[in-house]
């Protein structure tokens, strides 16, 4: 397949972020108004220096970077913020200007992140104090998606049973940094047992159960009155040649569990008639916009 050939599927993906961008409100305080609201924060972008990682050759992909986005979700009855983001708050000084951090994890492995603005500035920015949140959801326990969770220890933590005892294990996965959810032990829990989990009692804030990538992965459904229902994808998919070509990351914690979340989270696409926004696709993350402003 050619470049060209990826380029068009590659714009495909993004037409929808495209089109999401344009409904987007104006910005205002999360504490102050009403309403279902979904706000896109920069929490970096990772460097991938081997896409065979992902069983894709450089030439598949657009870029060879990730985005890292964190979420927060604010509903008439709570806030909830959905992953934390690559580097915690506290290891770095933001300068106003994106910086690459060089992050080593517990098995040595190092990545370079791009960085611009921290989470906490960024919630400040539309009022929000990491205490006001009431909820906090993980995708799973890679150390990209619970580098602030500390920062929501005070939050009610909804999880997978079998995620939080992989995550507390004496000896974690290896692409995990336990320092950064250690006060998550502590926290008030909620074990989600179902395949479906409905946050605020209403259906329109989901967290579904989508296995695979790691024991309890799981992915998040945002039904917005304007721009319609948006199921955010964790790591389900990296790369949206992911989907195109059917390639599987070589580090899935079970691949054929994977395969099949992912015939079943399409399937739940078709029910729900959800876009798919793959978090780590960095072209389509780059076209939406982000906090202050948000989606309604």
């Amino acid at each position: 397949m050619t470049f060209d050939r990826h380029r068009r599927l590659a714009a495909g993906f993004v037409a929808a972020a495209l089109a999401l961008g344009s409904l987007a409100a104006s910005a205002e305080p999360a504490a102050g108004g009403t309403g279902l609201r979904l706000y896109v924060l920069d929490c970096g972008a990772i460097h991938v220096a081997d896409t065979a990682r992902y069983e894709l050759r450089r030439e598949e992909v657009e870029t060879d970077l990730l985005s890292v986005p964190c979420y927060l979700v604010h509903h008439p009855r709570g806030l909830l913020v959905w992953d934390t983001g690559a580097v915690p708050d506290a290891e770095w000084q933001p300068t106003g200007r994106p910086l690459v951090h060089r992050l080593t994890l517990p098995d040595g492995q190092s990545r370079d992140i791009t960085l611009t603005r921290s989470l906490g500035a960024q919630l400040h920015d539309i009022g929000v104090e990491p205490s006001a949140v009431r909820f906090l959801a993980l995708s799973h326990y890679h150390y990209d998606h619970t580098a602030n969770a500390g920062l929501f220890a005070g939050a009610t933590w909804l999880v997978r049973r079998v995620e939080r005892e992989a995550m507390f294990q004496p000896t974690p996965p290896g692409t995990t940094r336990p320092q950064t959810y250690a006060a998550l032990r502590g926290a008030p829990v909620t074990l989600l047992e179902r395949d479906e989990h409905d946050v605020f009692g209403d259906g329109s804030v989901m967290i579904k159960s989508a296995p695979g990538h790691t024991p309890g992965h799981q992915v998040l459904l945002v039904r917005l009155a304007r721009t319609g229902a948006v199921l955010l994808s964790g790591d389900l998919y990296h790369f949206p040649q992911e989907r195109t070509l059917g390639r599987f990351p070589v580090f899935e914690f079970d691949r054929e569990q994977t395969r099949r979340s992912r015939a079943d989270i399409d399937a739940y696409l078709q029910r729900t008639g959800a876009i798919l926004w793959i978090q780590h696709d960095a072209i389509a993350n780059d076209r939406l916009r982000k906090a202050p402003d948000y989606y309604d």
